[in-house]
């Protein structure tokens, strides 16, 4: 019984979110300046870090968020198939530390080392980087490509359609998105709508 209970608690909770905190963020075509974060290892990434790279998922997200929890798993998997074909993922965290004492750095690194992560998963504690792409939720998706020596946002919002289930997902949006870019074709969906908890900025 208790089980039923939390399984029905945690599916209430994601409906709520996914009625009251969707975003949608037209921002397909900005350019998007390179940036130096700490990453868990202790070492700065930046995307100069990546020189062959053709493009990148970048994925905002955080410790706290009951949806981001949903898919570490699932970014190791995008990250497994797509960095060997030239577009790693790197996850960003963003969240106001002040508030949520869960996504503090030293969190973020015992997070990354419990759940295995297989990508790098930085620290943006002045929010500066999350203010460029204009990101909004924790998780929250973009799609970048190299276009003339510059980073553009070809793709922005889900991972995919189903974060509570994810042997029920019909579109995985982020993959369809680079699978479309690498096959030089026009990706089909641009932009949806990210799910999650809101990023709070400082003021």
């Amino acid at each position: 019984m208790k089980i039923r209970y939390f399984t029905f608690k945690l599916l209430g909770l994601l409906l709520v979110m996914a009625i009251f905190g969707m975003s949608f963020s037209p921002i397909t075509g900005k350019i998007i300046q390179d940036f130096k974060l700490k990453n868990v290892d202790g070492k700065y990434i930046s995307l100069k870090n990546y020189p062959q790279a053709k493009g990148f998922i970048i994925v905002f997200t955080c410790n706290h968020c009951p949806f981001a929890k949903l898919y570490p798993p699932r970014m190791n998997a995008l990250n497994s198939k797509y960095s060997k074909l030239g577009v790693p993922l790197i996850a960003i965290s963003s969240t106001d530390t002040i508030t949520y004492d869960e996504d503090t750095y030293p969190n973020m690194v015992r997070k990354a080392k419990q759940e295995k992560f297989n990508f790098p998963y930085l620290f943006d504690g002045q929010q500066q980087v999350a203010k460029n792409f204009t990101a909004q939720k924790t998780p929250h998706a973009f799609v970048i490509w190299k276009e003339d020596g510059k980073w553009v946002v070809k793709y922005n919002g889900a991972i995919d359609d189903n974060g509570g289930e994810p042997e029920k997902v019909e579109n995985p949006y982020v993959a369809q998105a680079v699978d479309a870019l690498l096959a030089g074709k026009t990706i089909g969906q641009k932009e949806t709508k990210s799910i999650g908890c809101q990023i709070y900025f400082r003021k």
